[in-house]
């Protein structure tokens, strides 16, 4: 896998839905192909969530970017809930279809949102991750959408100033800055792969049987979602 030619550089609003939308195609079909009893699996990256509890709020805060609904408190653990409590009469596939039009929709949205929404559909990519790590499908943190996930990565730590990490990953063939770019601190340093990497910044349980070396940052540090 290669870089894409904008992974280090400026904003490009095109990235959400890009994302979106390759994830959509992957994703869903998947989920179509489940029985009832996979929704009702715990996700253990969202203690307390099944994968049906995952799906709902994934597809709740895209369509709020959809319909601009952004109320104070939107995305509060209290609101989350709610917004599960909401769809706690649907059927599962019903929460498909709404996780499916919400992919469709809210990635022009996201991308006239200037990098404030930017955050959501990276969030869902990640979400989409801790579901196939629930149903013990592959490609967790990886797949297809993965180099557009780290340039939307890139983009996202260098606007909220994070901590500086160049990070010479196997999947690609450049380094990955990420970061802020000027500040004093030097950056940390990353070796290993995209989707260990992935799993840091999103603050979710690494596999340290696959290897990777982190030095002049604390694991802890990276965590671009915080709790």
């Amino acid at each position: 896998m290669t870089t894409p030619a904008d992974v280090n550089h400026v904003h490009d609003p095109e990235l959400p839905g890009r994302l979106l939308t390759i994830e959509r195609d992957e994703l869903v079909p998947l989920l179509r192909a489940r029985t009832d009893g996979d929704f009702a699996l715990p996700v253990t990256a969202c203690p307390g969530w099944t994968v049906r509890d995952v799906l709902a709020h994934c597809s709740s805060a895209l369509m709020r970017a959809v319909e601009n609904r952004f109320e104070d408190g939107v995305f509060s653990p209290e609101s989350n809930d709610r917004d599960i409590a909401e769809r706690a009469d649907w059927s599962n596939a019903r929460i498909v279809d709404e996780l499916e039009r919400g992919m469709t929709e809210a990635g022009p949205v996201i991308g006239r949102a200037g990098g404030a929404l930017d955050g959501l559909a990276l969030g869902e990519w990640v979400h989409a991750g801790d579901v196939r790590v629930a149903l013990g499908e592959p490609g967790a943190y990886a797949g297809r959408g993965l180099p557009v996930a780290l340039a939307l990565l890139a983009s996202l730590t260098r606007e909220r100033a994070h901590v500086p990490l160049h990070a010479d990953l196997d999947d690609l063939d450049e380094p990955l800055k990420l970061g802020e770019v000027s500040g004093e601190r030097p950056p940390g340093r990353f070796i290993g792969d995209a989707a260990t990497l992935v799993r840091l910044y999103a603050g979710r349980a690494v596999d340290h049987a696959a290897g990777y070396e982190l030095a002049g940052v604390k694991a802890e540090e990276l965590n671009l979602f915080g709790g």
